[in-house]
C-alpha cells in the first residue's frame, strides 16, 4: 500500500506512526477488504467523509503503534514518502499497488508514481524487470513522470496479479475479466 495510496503519519509528539487508508466511496469494498486485514489495529470501522470539493472518501486509520513506526522509518525520510532501496515485490504487493495507483489507457497500463523522484521511479522500473520480467519505461504525464508498463509486458503482469484483483477493479484489466470472484479475496 505504501507504493500507492497508503499513508503513514506521526502526529504531534506521538512516538509511533499510524496507517491511514483513504479511497473514494465508490470502492468501499476495497477499503473494507483492507480494514478486514488491519482491524486488530483499528478502533473504529471505516467511515464516509466529505473531502475536498464534492469527493466523498471512505476511510479508516489504525492506532499509533510500533509496527507502523518501523514502516514509517523505512518508507519516509524528513516526513516525505520515498522508495527504500531494499524493497521487495511479490504478486500480491504488485496487485495492491496496481489497485491503488494503476490506470489503463487502451491496452497500456500506468502506475502513477509522480510523487516519487526520478531516481526512485527508475529504481522501480528496474525492480519490475528484475523481479517479474516486466518491461516498463517512464512516461511524461503533464509535468511529472510515471511508470508505463510496455504493451508486451501487460499480459505478463496481468497473469501475475489477476487472481488478486478485487471485482471493483476488474475494469482496469486489459483482457476480459473473469466472471467469478477473485481466487482468494482474503489474500492470506
Amino acid at each position: 500500500m505504501l507504493l500507492g495510496d497508503g499513508t503513514l503519519r506521526r502526529q504531534g509528539k506521538r512516538l509511533n506512526a499510524l496507517l491511514e487508508v483513504n479511497h473514494a466511496e465508490e470502492v468501499r469494498a476495497y477499503v473494507d477488504w483492507k480494514w478486514k486485514h488491519f482491524q486488530e489495529y483499528v478502533r473504529t470501522p471505516p467511515k464516509s467523509r466529505l473531502g475536498n470539493g464534492q469527493r466523498v472518501a471512505y476511510r479508516f486509520t489504525t492506532r499509533s503503534i510500533p509496527v507502523f513506526t518501523e514502516y514509517y522509518r523505512w518508507f519516509y525520510q524528513n516526513r516525505k514518502k520515498r522508495i527504500p532501496l531494499d524493497l521487495d515485490l511479490n504478486p500480491l504487493s504488485l496487485a495492491v499497488w496496481f489497485m491503488d495507483d494503476g490506470t489503463k489507457s487502451r491496452s497500456a497500463w500506468y502506475l502513477n508514481t509522480q510523487q516519487f523522484s526520478l531516481e526512485e521511479q527508475l529504481f522501480l522500473v528496474d525492480l519490475l524487470k528484475e523481479t517479474f520480467g516486466i518491461e516498463a519505461t517512464l512516461n511524461k504525464d503533464k509535468t511529472y513522470q510515471r511508470i508505463r508498463i510496455r504493451t508486451e509486458s501487460v499480459q505478463r503482469m496481468e497473469r501475475l496479479i489477476h487472481s488478486f484483483i478485487l471485482p471493483c477493479f476488474r475494469y482496469k484489466l486489459v483482457h476480459d475479466p473473469v466472471t467469478t470472484d477473485s481466487k482468494d479475496e482474503s489474500f492470506n
